[in-house]
């Protein structure tokens, strides 16, 4: 059994918004040392920034109100620590330690991100969806549960029961509920999930490089893919580091960036 978000769960707008800065952080260095947390909810947005570039507040705010509206805005920016930074002053090294799973998707997995996109499609609202072997549970704000059951019927295997909305009709968003950074990864990972979280952050990162890496090579061999690494380390998995980098660099480049990698996850 899976579960999956769309890109309006109030989680995810907080790993968007996260996303934005650090493509902000990229629009102004080549290669930026960032690292973002979000606690959205409730009329207030409160960011911390750990970075090696200032950012204009304003920016901030503007980056907040178009992904979630006019919220007030929070905001903290303080230097990235010194050693860190030193771990990436000559080359490119690991910049943390973790360990790290890939593991290939199932029909499951699979189906369900094609059921949540399509919905989105239909309803860009919070939505938060469950799939097993014999039931679909739907859970979307802002929809009228007889649309979404003709909709959710049409080619629906027999043996799938569908769940729809079990406590009514809701509106959702952050004025409902709370959102985090990084909160949502079984939704962004599958099976994969470990204890690195994929947003807010620069790509020396293992937790967003390594993670793609891994990920995609689980996708390609259909087996299971298990790393560790060290803070500082030049290889990993036999590869450079360096390489790693860049391949997950072009990864979220062909998605348009971090916080479009930040509205699905990794499937």
């Amino acid at each position: 059994m899976i579960e999956k978000v769309n890109p309006k769960h109030p989680d995810k707008i907080a790993d968007r918004i996260a996303g934005a800065i650090v493509d902000l952080a990229y629009a102004t260095e080549e290669n930026p040392k960032v690292a973002v947390e979000v606690l959205i909810g409730h009329g207030v947005c409160h960011i911390i920034v750990e970075s090696s570039v200032t950012f204009k507040k304003r920016n901030i705010e503007s980056i907040v109100h178009r992904i979630a509206g006019e919220l007030k805005v929070d905001y903290k920016r303080v230097p990235q620590d010194k050693h860190l930074a030193g771990n990436q002053a000559e080359s490119v090294h690991c910049g943390d330690n973790g360990i790290f799973k890939g593991v290939p998707l199932t029909e499951n997995e699979k189906k369900i991100s094609q059921l949540a996109r399509l919905l989105y499609l239909a309803y860009p609202y919070d939505g938060k969806y469950i799939l097993t072997d014999n039931k679909f549970i739907c859970c979307q704000s802002n929809a009228k549960n007889s649309e979404l059951k003709q909709m959710l019927e049409k080619g629906k295997p027999e043996e799938i029961e569908l769940i729809i909305n079990p406590l009514g009709e809701w509106t959702g968003g952050t004025d409902v509920d709370t959102g985090a950074t990084n909160r949502k990864l079984g939704s962004d990972m599958a099976q994969s999930v470990t204890g690195g979280g994929l947003h807010g952050k620069d790509l020396s990162k293992a937790d967003v490089s390594v993670n793609i890496y891994a990920f995609k090579k689980a996708q390609e061999t259909g087996k299971v893919v298990e790393l560790c690494c060290a803070i500082g380390d030049d290889t990993i998995d036999g590869k450079p580091y360096s390489e790693i980098v860049e391949e997950a660099r072009e990864y979220i480049n062909k998605l348009g960036g971090f916080e479009k990698f930040a509205e699905w996850g990794l499937y």
